[in-house]
This record gives C-alpha cells, structure tokens and sequence, in this order.
C-alpha cells in the first residue's frame, strides 16, 4: 500500500476519533443541561405547593403569636419596673418588692467599693433578666428596712419572692470572695438560688425554628466587705 495512502487514512480515522469524542461530549452536556433544569422545575413546583402547605402555615402562626405574647408580657413588666436596674427610697420599698413575683434588691453604701461592683453586674442582669425586678436602696436613708431586715454587712444583696425575704449573698463569700468575679458568677449563683432563670440564647431559638421549618420542607485587689 502506498505509504501516503496509509498516513491519509490514519489521519481521518484519528480525526473521525476526536469528532466522535466531542460528539460524545457535547450530548453529555445537552443532557446534563436538561437535567438541571427539569430539576429546576420540580423545586420550583415544590416551593409554590410548600407556600400553601397548612403545616407550615401553622408552624409560622404559632410564632408569630408566641412573639407577640412575649411582647406583650415584657410590656407588662416594663410596666412594673422591670428590664432596669433603679434606685429606690425606703417610702418605696414596700410597694416594689411586693409588687413584682421575683425581686433582687441591694442594699449599699455610696461610699462602698465592692457596692460599686455589685452594681455594675446588677446592672447588666436586670436588662438580661426581664422576669426579675431589679433595685438598690442606699443603706444609710434606709434604717427602719436595715434593722427590720437585720442587715449589718454591704453589699447586701437580698432575695424576695411575692414580698417574702427568701434568700441573701452577703458581701462576697458566694461569689469566690474576691473583687474581679465575672457576671456571669453571680449570674449562676442567682439561678441557683431560684430568684432568675437560665436564659436561652434568641440565635438558638431562631435555629431551633429554622431546623423544624426544614423538617416541615422536607417532610482586680481583693478586699474585705465594708460593714455600715
């Protein structure tokens, strides 16, 4: 066979080769194309039956009424003197502890380094604690209630449930007896004590109804407390 004859036909049979390879190619492609947008239908279909799907639509009502319920009851107890840490006088007294459930009051002395302490982180819990009322009472314009109620060291901070003196953190010595103690140190002993509540983080409760809408998609130096 003549060599030129022979280089011509492995020349087209190689060309043959590659154009059936992107002939392959291509309808691969074609149907791939075709696949995603028939997919693109379906969710399409899927998300406007999902927009009237009634387990959803209860899902998103029990929230926003859940929401509006809350508001309502924050509200209410911003209405009380909630969600601020407030001074108080002893003519007022009474009529604040017992006019809230749950009631943290904290008898100090201006002059006192660690009352100066104690209410910063009091400050701090009253706005994150809104079922708690939170108040201070200056010690010294107090004398009937810091007899009555047997105070004699500051900081003192006592515990009232429906008007009752339930419980006291007297000084420090809850909180590690010393000055540089964390809010969140006080923060757990007042849990502990029942007077406010673990407080669940609003990203987690956001979370925890995304996760059943795609289930519903799907199917500094120590010191020692000062006494008055």
């Amino acid at each position: 066979m003549d060599p030129d004859s022979v280089k011509s036909t492995l020349s087209n049979l190689a060309f043959g080769n590659v154009m059936a390879a992107a002939a392959r190619d291509y309808q691969k492609e074609l149907l791939a194309q075709e696949k995603a947008q028939s997919s693109t239908a379906n969710e399409e279909v899927d998300l406007d039956e999902l927009m009237d799907d009634p387990e959803l639509e209860k899902l998103h009502a029990d929230r926003i009424a859940a929401l509006k319920k809350e508001a309502e009851k924050r509200e209410a107890l911003k209405r009380k003197g909630h969600g601020d840490y407030r001074e108080i006088t002893e003519g007022d007294f009474l009529g604040e502890v017992t006019g809230s459930e749950k009631v943290v009051c904290h008898f100090y002395h201006k002059e006192f380094y660690r009352c100066k302490i104690m209410d910063k982180h009091l400050k701090a819990l009253a706005l994150k604690h809104m079922d708690t009322k939170f108040i201070k009472l200056d010690a010294e314009n107090a004398p009937f209630f810091v007899t009555k109620l047997a105070v004699k060291t500051l900081p003192c901070v006592i515990i009232f449930r429906k008007g009752v003196a339930v419980d006291r953190l007297v000084g420090f010595q809850d909180l590690g007896a010393k000055d540089d103690f964390a809010m969140r140190t006080l923060e757990v002993v007042l849990i502990k004590k029942g007077i406010i509540s673990e407080k669940k983080n609003e990203d987690d409760e956001d979370d925890v109804y995304d996760e059943s809408r795609r289930r519903t998609v799907r199917s500094s130096v120590n010191h020692d407390s000062d006494s008055d």
